[in-house]
């Protein structure tokens, strides 16, 4: 690798083999040196997980390309410290297949492996799609994007949705990363992404009772500005995230907790 380029690490949730990583990666490599370093297998919904208590296995399946039997975070911490011959200047992460909006921003493991790339020092971003589209679409605005953090001194850490371009009527020309020519991008907040909530007792085939929880995406409305609303428009959805969720008002609790000192009752509430 040549020192004088930037150091690009990628990675995702789905694993080593999700199509999604394979176009971030093609994204990506005009720009820098890229190293790709991913889960062995999908998975998806593991935040910021790290693994502390057991061991971590590499395996390179391609020059360049490591899967780890680990959590998005294992990947970029274990990636930037050991097996990057620097640190990397910009760690992109996806491309997932399904929105990451709201509050999918705290369970999503595409965000919590960009999230690590921020803490070890670099510029990142987490990057999604719909369901139903092609990864493809993303190349020409990761490429973008990634450019514009390159050239920037300050680091961010942005959440990035495109939006359903081709389920339009009637489908557009060309291939896929050509449909998002031309998308505006918007600068936007985390919307409300509520789900049903529910818990659904099922039966294996042995009689034995398992669980499965958690519904899909309801629709509870969205306003101008919000990252929902965005990609409801056609806009693809840039959202800077900042790790610090301290409340931006501390003065309702020190109001509530004004004098207060720890008082011993070994009696407690008798």
């Amino acid at each position: 690798m040549s020192s004088s380029r930037p150091l690009i690490l990628v990675t995702n949730d789905d694993g080593i083999l999700a199509p999604g990583i394979l176009a971030l990666a093609e994204a990506v490599a005009p720009l820098g040196d890229v190293v790709v370093c991913a889960p062995e297998t999908e998975r998806s919904g593991s935040s910021h997980a790290i693994t502390l208590h057991s061991h971590l296995r590499v395996d390179e399946v391609r020059p360049g390309w490591h899967r780890v039997n680990g959590t998005p975070v294992d990947c970029v911490y274990l990636a930037s410290l050991h097996l990057c011959e620097r640190r990397p200047a910009l760690v992109v992460s996806g491309v997932n297949p399904g929105y990451n909006l709201g509050s999918d921003v705290f369970y999503s493991g595409t965000v919590g492996g960009a999230a690590e790339g921020f803490i070890r020092g670099a510029s990142a971003m987490a990057v999604s799609v719909h369901a139903r589209e092609s990864p493809r679409v993303a190349i020409p605005v990761v490429r973008t994007l990634a450019r514009q953090l390159l050239a920037q001194p300050s680091l961010s850490l942005l959440n990035v949705n495109i939006p359903w371009i081709s389920h339009s009527a009637p489908p557009p020309e060309g291939p896929p990363e050509v449909l998002a020519e031309g998308l505006p991008i918007v600068i936007t907040r985390l919307g409300a992404r509520p789900y049903v909530e529910q818990v659904e007792r099922r039966q294996d085939p042995r009689g034995m009772a398992y669980f499965w929880i958690g519904g899909p995406p309801r629709d509870a409305g969205e306003h101008e500005g919000e990252d929902t609303w965005a990609v409801k428009r056609g806009f693809v959805s840039v959202t800077p995230l900042v790790l610090d969720i301290t409340a931006p008002d501390l003065s309702p609790w020190q109001a509530m907790f004004s004098g207060a000192t720890v008082q011993v009752d070994p009696r407690g509430d008798e």
